[in-house]
């Protein structure tokens, strides 16, 4: 494999198929490629969503290519039928031959932004990179430029760190999404029915149980919000709408549904929330980077990771319960739950401790103190 550093790449790629939350903290490492090398072609090896969300709005990345599923790679690609697909393995056809299309492209640099190298460095190794560069742990294949992958540390730090080995560097490390008028007029539906007045959203659903604040805790805070003159807008994924029901019917007062935006519409509404509720989960990351003020709810380990790197607007709920409350066993290292705790897969909430006067209370400081239009809301 090649040593040396183009002085002047032509084309870039990165590999980065994971998820929103994921995407989100590699955006101020894409971007610091696009500013270091501006003329260059940026391409981001993804998975479908991501190719339809970056198309309608202005981003560092010029194109993205859908990876196929890909066992270490890209392991849960979901089929039209809501069935998550099994990732195959190296030598199917498939990969082979999207290998075989990506070589024929003739990137300068080939980069990873995801993992400890062990599945992802041998598959980077086959698309024929002049240089390569991400993350590596022994016994992982090598690559030309690599950082190891310690667990506990800022995702977006860590996707600059890897950045920097091409040479690439930023000042802005804030994530930030724009949203277009593609977006706002996807969330006009649920605008309407705000009828105009101050609105916060609340996200009460999560992929892990083990970072879900429970329903009838956040139906209390909610209807605080409420009591103050604001609409409630509980937000959630089609496969959320249990949860979403669950707060609502512990609520005393009524509050807005909203599972069926896509990514952009859902931007838009974030964007111009007085206040964002959330889970650490893809929304709470999502609100952050399109300038809205959020109280997240967090476990402490996952504050090391996913914690935003600024508190001006935004807050944290912090759970400090690292043992399991079945099992007694603390998950937390190695991360994750393998191999000192690999019976430890208990279906508990982590988060369920923070108390909804912490939460309020963190609310408050972000709250104005009059509420005003949505229009004249500030941002501070």
């Amino acid at each position: 494999m090649a040593a040396y550093l183009p002085s002047a790449p032509g084309k870039i790629a990165v590999l980065h198929a994971k998820a929103l939350g994921d995407l989100i903290v590699a955006l101020p490492a894409l971007e610091a490629i696009k500013e270091t090398y501006p003329t260059a072609e940026l391409v981001l090896l993804s998975r479908p969503w991501v190719k339809e969300f970056l198309a309608i709005r202005p981003s560092a990345i010029d194109r993205v290519i859908n990876v196929p599923a890909l066992t270490g790679v890209n392991n849960a690609v979901e089929t039209t039928d809501g069935v998550q697909a099994v990732g195959a393995g190296f030598g199917s056809v498939e990969v082979e031959l999207f290998c075989k299309a990506i070589r024929a492209e003739k990137f300068d640099l080939v980069i990873h932004m995801q993992g400890d190298g062990k599945a992802v460095n041998p598959f980077i190794n086959k698309l024929g990179g002049s240089l390569t560069a991400g993350m590596r742990n022994p016994p992982a294949e090598r690559i030309d430029r690599s950082i190891p992958y310690v667990h506990y540390q800022s995702e977006v730090l860590r996707n600059l760190e890897i950045a920097a080995l091409v040479g690439a560097h930023t000042t802005h490390l804030e994530p930030q999404i724009n949203v277009t008028r593609a977006d706002e007029q996807e969330a006009a539906s649920i605008r309407e029915t705000i009828k105009g007045k101050p609105y916060a959203v609340v996200h009460a659903g999560a992929d892990d149980i083990r970072r879900i604040w429970p329903a009838d805790k956040f139906a209390v805070v909610a209807d605080s919000l409420a009591g103050k003159g604001y609409e409630v807008v509980l937000t959630g994924t089609s496969k959320e709408e249990g949860i979403v029901t669950n707060v609502m019917q512990a609520m005393a007062h009524t509050a807005i549904p909203c599972t069926s935006l896509a990514l952009g519409g859902l931007a838009a509404l974030l964007k111009k929330s007085a206040l964002v509720i959330s889970n650490d989960t893809g929304p709470l990351h999502l609100a952050r980077a399109v300038g809205a003020p959020t109280v997240g709810i967090y476990w402490a380990p996952n504050v090391l990771n996913w914690g935003p790197l600024s508190r001006k607007r935004h807050r944290l709920a912090i759970s400090w319960q690292l043992e399991c409350p079945r099992c007694g066993i603390k998950p937390v290292s190695p991360w994750p739950f393998q191999p000192a705790a690999p019976d430890c897969d208990h279906p508990y909430s982590f988060v369920e401790s923070i108390p909804v006067a912490e939460v309020l209370g963190l609310a408050a400081e972000l709250l104005p103190a009059e509420k005003t239009s949505e229009n004249s809301r500030e941002n501070g």
